[in-house]
């Protein structure tokens, strides 16, 4: 799983992990029958201890089992109180919640402010490679003000993006009394001890094969009472098998993920709905700033320029991804509030050969340029193959570039990128939260997730500024800055497509369209048939 490795000065990070194989397929077991709800997923659960949770198939369990301070509405992007009763900032460094009275876990243990308190010293102080812990660099130390008051004092004054933090999977509060401390805990541990508080509670566990889950009538949220009492989660080892189930009625829903192939014929079956939400994914082409083709930087950003007016998105979106993906003109996808267009102001939207001829003529650069172009065939799935095998067409019919392609396995690729191996190589993203600073800080920021390089003191203020600003219309200006400076004068990375959120339901299921949305917590409770 893709990690983010530290947050520089103002530090807030974030990960891109698609969708892995698990296993088994059809209807089977109580859970999956009478008026529950079963739900088939390719997505894997890593751990259900959050300290060490940092990718969809544990964030899709974390959504229906842990209370969180604050989250997010179906639908909405701003987040609002859930075990909180009110959260604000008492001072610029000091943001204060305040529980709701009486909360208590499934096992009966009370959820109180030291619950809350415990819960992020602990993310903190396990610090997983593998965990969220990243997202809180911000965070300086949590204290109990009284049972149901927390202080969170921050170390950059004015961050108008922690609240958005507290949602994520640095947010679930987690019982004291049963994880401990300075570890995490297995995952028969965690369910068997109930220290649950969400709209639901596991009532079995077959890790990455079937997880049953039952409505739990002590939670007090923002989700309200599920409308459906027990749902199922099932676990497929292939695409094929989880669109199977769901054209055939085994399966009730099916998230994450089917391949552009098999939603386009989805969407012709009369039995099944093809439910479209905003997305948020991003797919991207970095550059190693050290070892890209060129002898200088002017050069080297030349290089860049005229890869950026070569690239075709629109025969990406619909020839390789049939509509699934859309073109991405920013690094912040279209929908997120903040996100312009800056390559296609500067570049076009379409292919212009003789633009990137002039970048590279003007730098001195000898063509055709060599570019070792590096992808992923099985993380992001099969379709990343015909992806880049379209994106070296489409540079190599400049007579501009010649591309050596290249394939590296998930294990590897993850390290190698990080050691300088890949001059040029393939990312993708899945925001931590709905909020452009997720697109920019973890890319941007010095020491950033990309480990490329990049490392621009006015970019870094920049960013600074934004996450610091109170006011929306001005910090909506410096989002904006930030997008075209990086597009005009350095671009670290190309932004190619931003991916819908999609789900495939019978059509007798309801709810399904008011979860798909960009803080991607699919909620089985607002799901019935």
């Amino acid at each position: 799983m893709m990690r983010a490795k530290s947050v520089a000065a103002i530090g807030f990070a974030a990960l891109t992990v698609l969708a892995v194989a698990g296993c088994g397929a059809g209807r089977t077991g109580e859970g999956g029958g009478g008026a529950g709800l079963v739900i088939g997923t390719t997505d894997k659960i890593f751990t259900l201890d959050p300290a060490a949770a940092y990718e969809n198939g544990s964030l899709a369990v974390e959504t229906q089992v842990y209370s969180f301070l604050l989250n997010f509405a179906p639908g909405k992007t701003t987040p609002e109180p859930d075990a909180a009763e009110k959260c604000e900032f008492s001072t610029p460094t000091v943001y204060t919640c305040k529980l709701k009275p009486n909360l208590k876990f499934a096992n009966g243990n009370p959820l109180t402010a030291n619950s809350v308190k415990f819960s992020f010293d602990r993310m903190v102080g396990i610090n997983d490679p593998n965990g969220p812990a990243v997202l809180l660099t911000n965070l300086a130390k949590t204290d109990v003000v009284d049972e149901l008051t927390v202080n969170f004092t921050l170390k950059v004054a004015n961050d108008q993006t922690f609240p958005s933090v507290l949602p994520t999977q640095a947010g679930p509060i987690v019982d004291e009394k049963v994880f401990p401390a300075d570890r995490v805990l297995g995952d028969d541990e965690v369910w068997k001890a109930q220290p649950f508080s969400g709209p639901y509670t596991i009532t079995s566990y077959d890790k990455n094969k079937l997880v049953e889950y039952e409505a739990n009538p002590d939670y007090n949220g923002l989700f309200g009472a599920p409308k459906t009492k027990t749902v199922s989660a099932k676990y497929y080892e292939s695409p094929e098998n989880l669109k199977l189930d769901v054209q055939n009625g085994a399966i009730d829903v099916a998230y994450r993920s089917l391949s552009p192939t098999d939603i386009a014929s989805l969407r012709n079956d009369p039995k099944v709905t093809v439910h479209d939400g905003p997305g948020g994914e991003l797919r991207y082409m970095v550059f190693n700033l050290n070892t890209m083709p060129g002898d200088t930087p002017a050069q080297k950003l030349a290089v860049r320029k005229a890869v950026a007016s070569s690239i075709d998105r629109d025969a990406l979106s619909q020839n390789v991804y049939e509509g699934t993906f859309t073109p991405a003109y920013s690094s912040v996808p279209q929908g997120v509030e903040g996100a312009t267009e800056p390559f296609k102001d500067i570049y076009g939207a379409k292919p212009n050969r003789d633009a990137a001829a002039k970048f590279l003529s003007d730098a001195g650069v000898t063509t055709p340029v060599q570019i070792n172009l590096q992808y992923n065939p099985d993380h992001y799935g099969d379709t990343s193959s015909e992806e880049y095998a379209a994106i070296k067409t489409q540079l190599e019919a400049t007579g501009l570039f010649r591309v050596n392609l290249q394939s590296t396995e998930w294990v590897s690729y993850q390290k190698e990128r990080v050691q300088d191996a890949y001059p040029v190589f393939q990312l993708g993203w899945f925001p931590d939260f709905p909020d452009a600073d997720n697109y920019l800080t973890p890319f941007f920021a010095p020491n950033n997730f990309l480990q490329n390089h990049f490392d621009v003191p006015a970019i870094t203020a920049q960013l600074t500024a934004e996450a610091t600003e109170s006011d929306p219309a001005k910090r909506k200006a410096i989002l904006a800055q930030v997008q075209r400076d990086m597009a005009a004068d350095h671009i670290s990375i190309i932004p190619l497509l931003s991916g819908k959120n999609i789900a495939v339901a019978g059509t007798g299921v309801q709810g399904v369209a008011s979860t798909l949305d960009p803080s991607f917590k699919f909620r089985y409770g607002v799901l019935s048939k």
